[in-house]
């Protein structure tokens, strides 16, 4: 078991003790495990979905402040990320992944959430609003990925984002932040594995220059929806901004947010709620 490892099964046993529940479920014949946290209140679920690479973990420092304020608190590990299991036929398609995202609304959640998917995650959760709009009751996209974008700067993302020595683990993890941790090179062989998993290499093996969410899906999205943008963003091009902006339907809101990197819901946390909450209250979720 490496560091990193360790210290994502570390802050697993506080989450216990501190009330928050791990659990597996089955759904779309793949085994999931989620977080689960009641709410002070009654009303709107918030499910809470991480990019490529990354874990439910990620947003545990996001559980306690939102609880205060919805129905109730998920937070999934799609498979083969954090402590959900490589499906045995072997990584699955951006799809695959989104049919198991339908099916764990469908099953464990079983009312429409406010629906908060960072990076990859807030491209997927685009994807199952506009499919599936009746399982989603509004949406919270953190730096979501899939916007179209010069051909030359997405080749540099998933250049960025196709880690395959130490060094590279150590400067994609600066990336991800405002500011980049301190001694993130002691992990770095742990973080060249975790950005290297055999979910988050199928997914960039798949991925096509041309790829990306048309215009006419975000324009179709009906739902409340909030679209937050770190102004320290150094993951993904700041031209995405600009495309989800012409192309998101006119009640959409737009944050640019000082102090915001790719991860807020690890670096900003408490700001990162604060957003999301009064977003939930204007919007009467």
């Amino acid at each position: 078991m490496d560091l990193l490892e360790a210290g994502n099964r570390v802050l697993r046993r506080v989450l216990l003790a501190r009330g928050v529940r791990s659990e597996v479920a089955t759904v779309h014949g793949q085994r999931v495990h989620f977080y689960f946290l009641g709410g002070a209140r009654a009303g709107t679920p918030v499910v809470l979905l991480h990019g490529v690479g990354g874990q439910a973990n990620g947003f545990a420092r996001t559980f306690f402040g939102l609880a205060k304020r919805f129905g109730s608190v998920f937070a999934l590990d799609l498979p083969g990320h954090g402590f959900s299991p490589l499906p045995e036929q072997g990584p699955l398609s951006l799809r695959g992944q989104v049919e198991v995202l339908a099916a764990f609304l469908r099953e464990v959640v079983r009312a429409p959430p406010l629906l908060v998917g960072n990076s990859l995650g807030g491209a997927m959760a685009i994807e199952l609003a506009h499919a599936r709009p009746d399982l989603v009751r509004a949406l919270g996209l953190i730096a979501p990925a899939g916007a179209r974008v010069g051909e030359h700067r997405l080749a540099g993302t998933f250049e960025a984002m196709n880690v395959r020595t130490n060094g590279q683990a150590v400067a994609l993890t600066r990336r991800l932040f405002h500011r980049p941790p301190m001694g993130a090179w002691l992990l770095s062989s742990s973080l060249r594995r975790m950005y290297g998993a055999a979910a988050a290499r199928h997914v960039f093996a798949e991925a096509k220059p041309g790829d990306h969410i048309a215009p006419e899906v975000l324009a179709a999205l009906a739902m409340p929806t909030l679209l937050v943008w770190g102004a320290s963003e150094k993951v993904l091009p700041y031209e995405g901004l600009e495309y989800f902006r012409e192309h998101l339907p006119r009640h959409a809101e737009v944050h640019v947010v000082e102090g915001f990197g790719h991860v807020p819901q690890v670096e900003r946390p408490r700001q990162l709620v604060e957003l999301l909450v009064s977003f939930a209250d204007r919007s009467r979720l």
